[in-house]
């Protein structure tokens, strides 16, 4: 039975299929007598039919457990601890312009002799946030932060972010990672220092302009992460190279806009690539088990180029794996890995610098066997925290598609299984079914009609 508009509905019942659309109910009498079927989705459906949500509600996070709670828990000051000053060097934290938590920074040192050394400084969140403190066990049970387009849950306070974000204050507190490379972007030494830093807030578009007009030391960086992503292509390195998105969301209504790609996000990308490279080095030379970033090669070599290609490559990879001890990351190209330069919005990038940290202080760091307990736990919870927030960017893009529904869209065929094909938006970074002998990489044109927000569907049609 279907409903054409929606019943009159008591607190309670509108009660019971509310907990039912979050997924906090496994059936709902209310819609068994209403001749529904029981499931979040019609639940979800009936909601909006009845006016009770609107159309910006998300239940995502509830139905896979993430918390939509912010951490009010108290965050203690810095304690004074030896530290070298840095504050002499210019360090810059460069990030999408509205970021409010900038975690990382990056700057150079010249060496002489052809070396430079690349300073990656990451704020120093272990410094607050002790193994097994009360903090730590509350962003272990979150496992990342909650990044959705209409708002963001961290997985520590705000309180935290403030006291160490990076260039918020004159000066900060960091945990720096230094790799010394030659012109080829080998490294011919790495180390991890706690110190103290100065760091100038860039966006990308402020850095990129400063890399046009030849300004240091965004020239070497770029040159060093050049040279630096040559090497890891050269041993298999996979770069995939598909549109992305941003995706903001309120009451009124949502916007995707297409992601800009200069050339310093690049850079600083990979320069946080040989950051945790170079805290995977430190942690094997000194035998500190880490969360180690593993990954096994493609499935299989995928020749050829244009979005198609992209697409059947990114489905080739294996997924991340993370272990106490270091293997090899196929995918970045590298003999061993760890993820070190995000502790305020990821667990096992907090684990990496409580274990370095301990090792810094002359303390024994958790074993090989604790910290696999810790990659399971935090795993768990953070896979459902990342899918919620696929969800309810594809719940906001197909509120911003319902809004135009007269718009013309350029698809590409990305995929095909027989008379099926897959249709990428590149506008959208949205793919969907469709029925069309078009080859790949053929673009197309549809419109998308028949909204379906609480199945998350919507239908291309060829113009």
């Amino acid at each position: 039975m279907s409903l054409s508009t929606a019943p009159d509905l008591s607190p309670a019942q509108r009660t019971e299929i509310e907990l039912l659309a979050r997924g906090k109910q496994a059936k709902s009498r209310a819609m068994r007598d209403l001749g529904l079927t029981e499931t979040p989705e019609a639940a979800h459906a009936l909601l909006l039919r009845a006016g009770l949500w609107d159309e910006s509600r998300t239940p995502y996070a509830d139905r896979l457990g993430a918390a939509t709670h912010p951490v009010t828990l108290s965050v203690p000051d810095f304690t004074d601890e030896p530290r070298l000053d840095l504050t002499h060097l210019d360090a810059y934290a460069i990030d999408d312009e509205g970021n409010r938590d900038p975690d990382d920074a990056v700057g150079i040192e010249v060496l002489g002799g052809g070396l430079t050394r690349l300073w990656v400084h990451v704020a120093d969140v272990a410094a607050l946030v002790p193994a097994d403190s009360d903090l730590d066990l509350e962003a272990r049970a979150r496992g990342a932060t909650l990044y959705l387009p209409d708002q963001t849950i961290g997985m520590l306070p705000d309180e935290l972010v403030e006291k160490t974000g990076l260039g918020l204050h004159a000066t900060t507190p960091a945990l720096s990672i230094s790799l010394d490379l030659d012109e080829d972007g080998n490294a011919d030494a790495v180390d991890v220092q706690l110190t103290t830093v100065r760091v100038t807030r860039l966006t990308y578009t402020q850095a990129q302009a400063a890399l046009d007009a030849s300004q240091e030391p965004f020239v070497t960086l770029a040159r060093l992460a050049r040279a630096s992503r040559d090497l890891r292509v050269q041993e298999g390195a996979l770069s995939i190279d598909l549109p992305e998105v941003r995706v903001k969301a309120g009451p009124d209504g949502a916007l995707v806009t297409p992601l800009p790609k200069p050339e310093m996000r690049a850079v600083v990308q990979e320069c946080m690539t040989l950051a945790g490279w170079g805290a995977a080095i430190y942690a094997d030379d000194h035998a500190i088990p880490l969360p180690f970033a593993t990954q096994d090669p493609p499935q299989r070599e995928v020749r050829g180029t244009g979005l198609s290609a992209e697409w059947a490559r990114r489905r080739t990879l294996s997924r991340t794996r993370f272990q106490p001890a270091p293997g090899p990351h196929s995918g970045m190209g590298l003999d061993l890995y760890t993820q070190a330069t995000s502790p305020m919005r990821r667990y096992l990038d907090l684990v990496v610098h409580q274990q370095l940290r301990a090792h810094l202080a002359g303390r024994d760091p958790l074993g090989g066997k604790e910290v696999a307990a810790r990659v399971a736990q935090a795993g768990l919870n953070a896979d459902g925290t990342r899918q919620a927030e696929r969800l309810s960017r594809r719940h906001h893009t197909l509120r911003f598609i319902a809004a135009q529904p007269d718009r013309v869209w350029d698809a590409v065929v990305v995929d095909r299984r027989g008379p099926q094909a897959t249709l990428l938006i590149p506008d959208l970074a949205f793919d969907l079914p469709s029925s069309t002998p078009a080859p790949l990489n053929t673009t197309l044109q549809v419109r998308l009609l028949d909204v379906n927000l609480s199945a998350l569907t919507v239908r291309a049609s060829l113009v």
